[in-house]
């Protein structure tokens, strides 16, 4: 049984939960790079935007270097962008000698985000919802992006190789965020729209699943871009819930895929919540809720992490077209 499928279905309005993390550090005057390396700085911020922008479910901030870091990897912190990862050592079976054998529990970093997921848990009157990088992604952290996915092709048994290490050391780190109380653990993997369709099942999808298959969480698998040509390769994961871009039609996708398995999403960052007023999100909320209206295997958000500049009226107008279209 798709349990968020019937988490949504009793609400009374249309579910909201956007992917909130960055814009929450104007309300508690703050930093990025504080939120990412301080437990108790992270989780006020969480707090402060649940109490702001009260939804359906709230995320901890979106962070895709820390697993990284936890094996090793240096990491750049601005202190008001994401956390990049600076180098990608892995070219050979050789060079993966270095990161066996990591738990990446061991890394006081990591540990922040179980505990902020921990205190969530605690304090939050919501779905609480948790990140990990998905195994493919952490491959081309390893390797870089455009690297791995050339190795597809090219040498396939280094690319499952660098698969197998990152998908054994995800594990515990799944299992901790699920002992910390999350309700919902969204994977990560942008760059799995880099992959065909065939190429995607054997060097993500098959990796992603053994995440999902791990988790008593709610599992949901988000992939930036252009992934219509992926989706019953991302449902064939097990994923609970699909997190789609704004480049993916959702009524759509909803026309293809089961009916239990939840599509999140997916009003563009920039064109809907940068460029337009209040008004303009309501309506653009308003137009994307009446075309999944058929469709109650839906939840309105964000086709990503929302940007740190995001004006809090148009999240407050994204709230509000959710409340005001009654199921």
């Amino acid at each position: 049984m798709n349990r968020l499928f019937t988490q949504i279905q009793d609400l009374g309005h249309v579910p909201v939960v956007p992917l909130l993390g960055y814009p929450g550090v104007y309300l508690n005057h703050t930093t990025i790079r504080e939120n990412v390396q301080c437990a108790a700085t992270h989780l006020a911020t969480v707090r402060a935007l649940h109490e702001r922008f009260p939804a359906d479910g709230q995320f901890c901030l979106m962070d895709l270097s820390v697993e990284a870091g936890a094996l090793g990897l240096p990491v750049i912190f601005p202190d008001m962008d994401s956390p990049t990862v600076s180098a990608h050592p892995v070219h050979t079976l050789d060079d993966l000698a270095p990161f066996r054998g990591r738990n990446l529990l061991d890394d006081a970093r990591l540990q922040t985000f179980v505990e902020t997921v921990r205190g969530m848990a605690a304090e939050l009157d919501t779905l609480v919802g948790a990140y990990v990088i998905g195994p493919f992604s952490l491959a081309g952290l390893l390797m870089g992006a455009s690297e791995a996915t050339l190795a597809t092709l090219l040498s396939p048994e280094l690319v499952h190789a660098v698969l197998r290490l990152c998908t054994d050391v995800l594990l515990p780190y799944v299992r901790a965020l699920d002992d910390a109380g999350a309700d919902m653990i969204a994977i990560l993997e942008p760059s799995g729209s880099l992959l065909s369709p065939r190429l995607f099942r054997p060097f993500c999808g098959e990796y992603v699943a053994e995440l999902v298959a791990a988790m008593r969480a709610m599992p949901i698998l988000h992939i930036c871009g252009r992934t219509t040509p992926l989706l019953e390769a991302m449902a064939a994961t097990g994923a609970y819930g699909l997190s789609l871009d704004s480049a993916v039609s959702l009524p759509q996708a909803a026309e293809r895929l089961p009916g239990d398995l939840v599509l999140i999403g997916n009003l563009d960052t920039v064109t809907v919540f940068n460029q337009l007023d209040p008004r303009g999100v309501y309506r653009a909320a308003r137009d994307l809720i009446d075309a999944m209206a058929p469709h109650p295997n839906f939840i309105l958000s964000s086709a990503c992490d929302l940007p740190l500049d995001t004006p809090h009226g148009n999240i407050d107008a994204l709230l509000e077209a959710a409340r005001d279209a009654r199921t």
